[in-house]
């Protein structure tokens, strides 16, 4: 697996498998991003995470961090989206929103406790209706590891 996180840009190598960026919560629930790198680590991924060790608060910060995700959620081959109980993810709604009305290949995982489980579940149906949506972040992250 090959890591990339914001805000270092990617730039393509020859022999780079597909990128995945890791799309869901980051403020106010915990560190998902750590646990789903731990189940892809032996996978021949390149993996997208907007999760900083350090973020600032500032407007710049707000910008740069908006535009890395907005151009490496483009460079992705696929998206994952995991939806924690803890937060709403209003960000991550608006992603998932955007990118379902696209043919990117996306993968889709909801917390059983998350608070708009049953909207994401209707929405998704809606517009993709072949799309399997997970209830745990380890049978996510097995299905990205199955394609």
């Amino acid at each position: 697996m090959k890591y990339i996180e914001a805000p270092e840009e990617y730039v393509y190598q020859n022999g780079d498998g597909y990128c995945h960026f890791l799309a869901g919560g980051i403020t106010g629930c915990p560190d998902w991003q750590t646990e789903a790198i731990e189940m892809l680590k032996d996978s021949n991924l390149v993996i997208f995470s907007p999760r900083r060790k350090v973020y600032s608060h500032d407007t710049q910060s707000a910008i740069d961090q908006i535009t890395w995700e907005h151009n490496h959620l483009r460079k992705a081959h696929a998206i994952i989206f995991w939806f924690p109980w803890e937060t709403l993810c209003p960000i991550s709604l608006y992603e998932f929103g955007a990118w379902s009305m696209t043919t990117k290949p996306l993968y889709v995982g909801v917390h059983p406790d998350y608070p708009r489980k049953l909207d994401v579940e209707i929405q998704t149906k809606l517009v993709r209706p072949h799309l399997t949506i997970f209830n745990s972040l380890e049978n996510l992250i097995e299905q990205v590891l199955k394609r």
